[in-house]
């Protein structure tokens, strides 16, 4: 018996496409909502992603995972934390990644950010979906779309007091660094 040949836009084969997507769907339940899903707003993104088991959202809208958990203290505004970072768009694109652990004002960042770094105790990684409202907003930059969620894989190594980072700023350099 010869083989059964179906020719494009036959509904054999829109059953086999349409079955395939289930397939998928079903494989990827109970997997946070990342790249493998079709481009949608942010709002839809973040509707989503805060169903998914071990996602918190606070009050501001900041969803975030613990992936690690950390111990004892929390940084302030005041603090400047060493982290390593991947900032990635919600497509998996990559904006920014630290090459080495990078000393971060916390009150400089964007107001997610900021508010994210507040939530870590030192030695802790999260993952944080930062709603537009608290990134960039309706305003590009770099490689950032306007309106676009901004997922960031963040290890929290330290964090210090601005004196103590410029003291250990100044000791390493051997000299005087001019208090900001």
């Amino acid at each position: 018996m010869p083989p059964v040949r179906c020719r494009p836009g036959n509904k054999p084969m829109a059953a086999v496409r349409k079955l395939a997507g289930i397939v998928v769907a079903v494989i990827g339940l109970g997997a946070p909502v990342y790249a493998a899903t079709a481009p949608q707003t942010a709002e839809a993104f973040l509707a989503a992603n805060a169903h998914v088991a071990d996602v918190t959202q606070t009050a501001s809208g900041l969803q975030y995972e613990v992936l690690t958990p950390g111990d004892g203290a929390k940084p302030t505004d005041t603090d400047i934390a060493l982290v390593n970072y991947v900032g990635s768009l919600t497509d998996g694109t990559v904006f920014d990644k630290s090459q080495q652990p990078t000393p971060l004002p916390v009150a400089e960042m964007v107001p997610g950010f900021t508010e994210a770094l507040k939530l870590m105790p030192r030695g802790a990684k999260y993952r944080f979906w930062i709603p537009p409202a608290l990134g960039y907003g309706d305003q590009a930059s770099g490689p950032i779309p306007a309106h676009s969620v901004l997922v960031f894989d963040v290890e929290l190594l330290d964090f210090k007091s601005m004196a103590e980072f410029q003291a250990m700023m100044q000791q390493a350099q051997g000299g005087t660094v001019p208090a900001n």
